[in-house]
């Protein structure tokens, strides 16, 4: 049985809003821990955060598919991919800890990429600079082709 037997990608919905949330703030809980934050702000920080950050997704990427991981029927994640014409970016692809260091991240991962080949698509994605998913992401084939602020853009061809 492979990794992504159990997994299955369906529509972001409203009924995701708590989860979506909880992935949020577990995404940025090292960073915001270094702050000492009065009742409530910081989850009233993280849904700000998180509805700018989906704001922006979906409007700089009309055409992306913006989808729920779940693993064998229990939401683990998200995936968000935008198909360009000539490029498929994957917009963001997050785990929670429970579901970390299975293969599935990877195996998402490269399931866009073999649909952005089948297609003669390059695959791209920006990443922070020292996120360690860009190990990941070399092992997949990707390679830096620019640096924006702290992000840099990684791409793998289509052959």
């Amino acid at each position: 049985m492979t990794v992504l037997a159990t997994v299955a990608l369906r529509p972001v919905t409203a009924a995701d809003d708590d989860f979506l949330l909880a992935l949020y703030g577990e995404i940025r809980a090292a960073e915001l821990d270094q702050v000492a934050w009065e009742p409530g702000q910081r989850e009233a920080f993280l849904r700000m955060q998180l509805d700018l950050q989906t704001a922006q997704y979906r409007g700089a990427h009309p055409q992306g598919s913006f989808d729920i991981v779940e693993v064998d029927g229990r939401a683990a994640g998200r995936l968000y991919v935008s198909r360009r014409e000539e490029d498929v970016r994957i917009i963001d692809v997050a785990l929670t800890s429970a579901y970390r260091g299975r293969g599935i991240g990877g195996a998402l991962v490269a399931r866009v990429v073999d649909e952005a080949v089948a297609s003669g698509r390059t695959t791209s994605i920006h990443v922070e600079m020292h996120n360690p998913a860009a190990a990941l992401y070399a092992r997949l084939g990707f390679r830096p082709v620019a640096q924006r602020g702290v992000y840099v853009l990684m791409e793998r061809s289509a052959t």
